[in-house]
Order: structure tokens, then sequence, then C-alpha cells
């Protein structure tokens, strides 16, 4: 055999494997289906029908109550490309795309959609989805939602919510087609090229699918999850229910009803019902936003019954799937319909949000400067920066804070580079919080009126664990050298006291030249217990309620010894209190909660709450000799009298060196000091925050006043002069624990001078303080 037979043979040979390859691919091509109907589909069809697909189809063979429907599978998607020769053209642009430049970014997804959208549909395609709108109506055109499904979205651990296209009350063939058509094409929206591009998945691996199913017109829509997704607690379920279609809930577009179920027994823990006034309904083939009516603005969606039916779906979900599920869900004409689920991939361990949580190392504003919902834990601080719309997310820098009336899944690529997010509306489960915890930053919505409040370019701390809002930044966790001057005790006739929270820092800071704990907040350790007392009581939970307290006061009067522990009894507001578990069912909304249902007038009207601190208190006493009491915010000496029955009722004063104290903060407190003093108190602590504020008529967490805010005020300085020589005059102690003497050492001057018997300051001054305490004693001595 010559060259030249050598050459055609093989050539031959090649073309004829060549028709042999694109017939097999051509008849596998044929056998695989173009349509799957929800009944004939389970979990394993994901590649074909992606994670929307088969979680719906598992959920239909499994009998839960899923809308009847069909996918057009990703077999279809390819067909499409192949009719229109795009394919090659669509990942050449993305190949030189940079996705960390929103503009580029934008520009690539309209050309690419552009081709998608102006591509023919193959007849066979058309054919079969037409066969199958038909054969689901059965008589008339049904409304149907149409919504995209990715084969690679819901992955373990790469789930974000609402990547591509939804289409919802589509109507006819013509309109079905070109809604299918608008799926494909979402496949290549910004969000979604950006997300593949992070989570290094390759744009040719991902297809997408197309599920049409009867549209439920929604009276009441929502979503559930089948584990507390923030605080990762097991044994609750979390359901969430808006008026009207579910879009508005993801979206975050309003604050939605919330109620927390017990697994196992089923019993509704708390319900957290919302004020709505817009909701999402269908009119004609449109969407469109309604007034709520009157008499259903502030009532509760659905009912008890329909709570625990949910709560049931969700738990069974979670066991057939062995996984915890994030699901929506539909309520049609009395009937409820589990609409689409897919797994939770937001749970953290414990240990990680622990370590995130860690405040020890914050500089900032003692108080709040909002308040909200928390949805993502964690701390970030950053600078503001405040988007109106998804176009300007090009705004945000890595380590900002990024501040919006609502977030969308166009937002990403700006939510990446955050520190922190915080939101205006929303609740636990709209799209703000869902990717906020997937991506592990600090998140907190509902907040109502961030947008207004915050201003651009301000300092901000967001603890998403909390709800709130600071301002001022984060200091870095450096531990700080100890001189041996420092280390060397100072000795101060004035007794130098702590201000201390946090449980976990009372071995460390009693190790200091301190004298004592001249203000214990309660409200971390409230806020730790995460119940609202109320709540507690409701339940029958007293006990441990107590005992948990108990155990975390007794931590400070161990670490203490013989030194003194100063109590202030609990002085949440009534916005603090609502953050509380089941706390939005007890307390009233305040148009101003610093002077409202707060402080002894609370534990008057509430003596029951108030005594749950007692027997804590009680239980500490009778192991630690140190423990005292200091009553916040009382607003007259009747008040006081009826406070101190309430606490001598429950022993503590049996024990000889209990100590019963007021908190000077309120301007009456010290124009009828005596009769104060006369009730029959040990001692005061005059709280300097609150007292400048009422005095001077300042809000001293409002940014726009706070250069009205000034403790050094010629009507402050009375007070508290006033206060302290009265005192004296009675042989009773006198303190203060307000943020001045941290912060103004002439101020600790004056304090001395006039005869203050113990000053409260914040751990990281207490040696400069007693410094200038000592400074200022030996020059009043010398004078002498």
């Amino acid at each position: 055999m010559n060259g030249s037979d050598f050459r055609k043979r093989f050539f031959y040979a090649i073309f004829n494997l060549a028709i042999y390859s694109r017939s097999f691919s051509l008849l596998m091509s044929s056998a695989l289906p173009i349509i799957k109907f929800l009944k004939d589909i389970g979990k394993k069809d994901t590649l074909s029908v992606g994670g929307k697909g088969a979680n719906l189809g598992e959920m239909a063979s499994a009998g839960f109550p899923v809308p009847d429907g069909f996918c057009v599978t990703a077999h279809a998607y390819d067909l499409f490309l192949e009719k229109n020769m795009i394919a090659d053209k669509v990942y050449e642009i993305l190949k030189v795309l940079d996705v960390a430049k929103p503009e580029e970014l934008q520009q690539a997804s309209t050309k690419i959609k552009r081709i998608v959208k102006s591509g023919d549909v193959p007849d066979e395609v058309k054919r079969e989805i037409i066969s199958s709108y038909r054969k689901l109506s059965r008589i008339s055109h049904s409304l149907v939602a149409v919504r995209s499904s990715a084969t690679a979205e819901d992955a373990p651990g790469t789930s974000f919510a609402g990547q591509q296209e939804t289409f919802l009350n589509i109507k006819g063939e013509a309109n079905l087609i070109e809604s299918v058509r608008g799926c494909w094409a979402s496949l290549f929206t910004p969000r979604s090229i950006f997300y593949r591009v992070e989570n290094k998945i390759a744009h040719e691996t991902v297809k997408v699918a197309v599920v049409v199913q009867k549209m439920v017109q929604s009276e009441v829509s929502g979503v559930m999850f089948s584990i507390d997704p923030v605080k990762n607690l097991k044994d609750r379920i979390i359901i969430e229910s808006v008026w009207g279609l579910g879009e508005m809930i993801v979206q975050g577009s309003v604050i939605p009803d919330r109620y927390i179920v017990q697994k196992e027994t089923f019993s509704i823990l708390s319900k957290e019902i919302s004020e709505q006034r817009v909701q999402l309904v269908r009119s004609g083939s449109e969407n469109v936003e309604r007034e709520v009516s009157k008499n259903c603005i502030d009532k509760q969606k659905i009912t008890d019954e329909d709570i625990i039916t949910l709560a049931k779906y969700s738990d069974k979900l979670q066991k057939h799937y062995y996984f915890p599920q994030d699901s929506e869900w539909a309520k049609e004409k009395g009937k409820l319909y589990i609409v689409q689920t897919r797994p939770v991939t937001t749970i953290k361990s414990t240990a990680n949000i622990n370590r995130k949580n860690k405040k020890d190392n914050v500089k900032m504003s003692d108080s709040p400067i909002l308040t909200g919902v928390p949805a993502s834990p964690g701390m970030g601080t950053g600078s503001v920066k405040i988007l109106k719309s998804a176009k300007e997310i090009g705004k945000v820098s890595h380590g900002d804070i990024l501040i919006a009336p609502m977030t969308s899944p166009d937002y990403v690529p700006a939510m990446k580079k955050a520190e922190a997010i915080v939101t205006d509306e929303g609740g636990q489960t709209s799209h703000a919080a869902i990717v906020s915890r997937e991506l592990g930053i600090p998140c907190i919505v509902g907040t109502k009126e961030a947008t207004k409040i915050l201003k651009e370019g301000e300092i901000v701390t967001v603890d998403g664990t909390t709800g709130n809002i600071y301002f001022g930044s984060r200091i870095k966790d450096v531990k700080p050298q100890v001189t041996e001057e420092e280390e060397r005790k100072i000795l101060t006739a004035t007794k130098i006291y702590v201000n201390l929270a946090e449980p976990s820092r009372a071995k460390e800071i009693a190790a200091k030249d301190v004298d004592g704990v001249g203000l214990l907040r309660a409200e971390f350790m409230m806020a730790e217990l995460g119940t609202h007392p109320k709540d507690v009581i409701k339940r029958m939970k007293q006990e441990k309620f107590v005992e948990k307290l108990a155990d975390g006061i007794s931590q400070f009067c161990a670490a203490f010894g013989n030194r003194p522990v100063v109590y202030r009894a609990t002085d949440f507001k009534t916005n603090e209190y609502r953050m509380l578990e089941g706390g939005k069912s007890w307390e009233p909304v305040e148009s101003n909660p610093m002077l409202g249902f707060r402080g002894a007038f609370r534990y008057i009207a509430w003596p029951e709450v108030f005594a749950l601190e007692l027997k804590a208190l009680k239980k500490v006493q009778e192991k630690h000799k140190n423990i005292r009491l200091m009553i916040p915010f009382v607003r007259s000496p009747q008040e006081l009298v009826r406070i101190r029955r309430i606490v001598s009722a429950e022993g503590l004063f049996d024990t000889p060196t209990f100590k019963f104290w007021m908190m000077v903060e309120v301007p009456i407190n010290v124009i009828l000091i005596e009769d104060f003093i006369r009730v029959g108190i040990d001692g005061v602590s005059i709280g300097s925050n609150d007292l400048t504020m009422l005095i001077t008529g300042t809000d001293r967490d409002n940014s726009e006043v706070a250069q009205a805010f000034d403790e050094r005020s010629p009507a402050v300085l009375w007070a508290l002069r006033k206060t302290i020589k009265t005192c004296n005059k009675f042989g009773i102690t006198s303190s203060i624990c307000g943020q001045a003497p941290s912060l103004y050492e002439d101020l600790v001057e004056k304090l001395i001078t006039w005869g203050i018997t113990s000053i409260s300051v914040n751990p990281d001054v207490i040696y400069r303080v007693r410094r200038v305490v000592h400074d200022v004693e030996k020059r009043i001595t010398n004078k002498e």
C-alpha cells in the first residue's frame, strides 16, 4: 500500500467515526426527556431538573402539599444553546470579564441576556412545553408560576437566595414560552455571574431547568426554618408570615409575623405580630402593591392551628432530607402549600460565634443608637455607606458598613465587601439575613430607620447578635502592657469601683487594683438568658431562670471576694425588652422608651418579674455576703417605698451586710433627695448619663445634638454637688457610675472635693482614675 492509499483510508476511517459519534450523540440526546412532571421526579434528578425542581418532585412524591406542575429539563436548555450556536459566544464574553468591576459586569450581563433572549426555542421543545401546559391546565389556560432551577444551586454550603428569575401569573402558551426563555437568560444576570466566579464554579458546568407550577394566589405566605438559623437552636422551628404573595418576605420589603414553635411538643413558644400596611397581590396578569385592610393591619396572619401544621411539615421535611430545611409556603382558600425547600446552609459552630461576638475590646457608646432584629451573629465596625438602590453598590469598599432600605440578590457583590449589613425592613428570613449568615457577616434587619438615622461616613459598630448599633469603633485586640507602677497598689480614701456586665471578665478585672463593682449591669446577663421574663413565667420556667441569673451574679461575687458588688436591677427599655424572645407579646411600643416603661415603675407594675431578680439575689446571698442592690430610675419617694417593701418581702434585708442603694438619674432624685433618703437607703450612685440628658434636655444618643451633651454643665455640676453634700449630711454613701468620671479628670477632682465616697469607672481607666484621686486627696490633705 502506497502512502496515498494509506492517507485515503485513514481519512475515510476518521470520517466514518465522526459520523458514528454524531449519530450516537443524536441518539442519546433524543433519549433525554424535555419535560418531567413533578410526580415523576426525585432527588436523583437534580442534574436534569435542578435543585428546586428535584426538591419539589421529592416533596410531591413524599406526600407534601405541593402545587401541581412540571419541569422543563436542562436538556431543553442544551438544545436551545445548540440550535442557536451561542454557547461559544457567551463563554468567550465571560472568559475575559472582571466581576470586581460593577460596570463591566453589568455590560457583560446585558450583552449575554440579549443574545439568549433573541434565540429561537427549538420546535420540539415548544411542542413539549405547550402539550404539558395543556395537560396541567386541563380545560382553560391556567395561571402558572415559572421558576428557574439551576443545576448547581442549593448545593451544601453554596446556597444563595434568588439567584435566577421567577415569573408569576403567566397565562397562555406564548407567554409561557417567553417566560421559559427569560429563565434561561437569568442564568447570566450580574448576581448569578458574580456568584459563580466568587464560588469558583465554572460557568459551563451550570445549566438551568424551569419549573412550571399552578399559581397559588396566596392570601398569606411565608417561610419557615426547621432550626433557629441565628441562634443555632435545633429544638426550635421558626415561621414567618405576611399578607399576600411571598415575594415581599424574601425581598424584606415588610416586617413579617414571627412564630417560634418547640419541636417534639409543637407548642407555640412565642408570637411576634407585626403591623403590615401593604401587600403584594395579583391584579390581572401583574402583581401590584395594595393596602392591607384596616382590620388586618395588626392581626395575626395565620391561625395557631396553621402554625402547628406548618411546624409539623417543617419537622417532617428535615427528617425526610436528613438535614435542616429552609422552606417557603403559601395559603390559598384555606389550604396550605409547600412551594419550595432547600437545605439551611448557615449553621455555624457555637465556638465560632462566641469568638466573633467577643465585646471586651470594643470602645463604643454605652447605649445603642439604633436597634433592630438580630439576623446574623457577630460584630463589625466600619464607615457607614448608605445605598438607596442596587445601582449604588460601587460605593461600598472592603470594611464598610452597608446600610440599605432592604437588599436583593443584586446587592451581593457589595455585601461580600461589607464588614456588616443593616436594613430598614425585613425579618430573619429576608434576603439580607440569609445571605449575611451565609457570608458570615454581622447583620441587623427591621431597624425601620437606619437609612435616616445613620449618616454617610460615620463610624459605627454593628452587633448582629443583640440587634444593637452603636457609635464608635473597635479597638485592636491587643493586650495592653502593664507597667510596674500600675502593678503597685495605690491607696486612696475614696473607693475606686468598676462598671461591669460580662461574667467572663469578672476574674480578670477583680485582679486589678479595684475596691469592688460599683455598677453590675443586669442587662447582659438577661440578654444571655434570651427569653422575656414574662414568657419565662408563662412557661413555668422560673426556677431555671432564677438559677441561671444567680449563677451569673455569683461569678462576680466570687471573683471579688469580700469587696462589694452593687447589682443594678434590670434597666432594659421597652424596645430592648422587645428584642428578647417573646418580648413583643408583652412590651408596649413607645415613641420614647428612655422616658417610658422602665425602672422602678416597671417593678411595681410587674412585681412577679422583679421577684425573679430578687430570688436570684437571695440565692446568691446564701453563699456571698458582698452583694448589694441598686434601684434605677425612681420617679418618686412613694415608688421607692413600695420597692423597698417588695425587696424586704424576699428577705434580703435579713442579712446584715446587705445594702440597698438608689440611682440618682432623674432630676426629682436631686430635688427631693432628702425625702428619698428618709425612705431608707444605704447609699446612692449618680447615673450621670441620664441625669445630664434630663437636666439639659439633650438626648444622649442623638448625634444631631451630641455637642450639647455636657456632663460638666453648671446645672449638672450643681446637681452632683447637692446630691453628694446631702448624702454626707445624712451619713449615707455616695457614688457615681456614669461615663463622665472615666472621661474627665477635672470632674473627678470636683467630686473628691465635694466628698464623694466612691467612683465607679470603666475597666480600662481604673489605674488612671485612681492616680488622679490619689493626687487630689494628697493636695487636700496638704492644704489641711
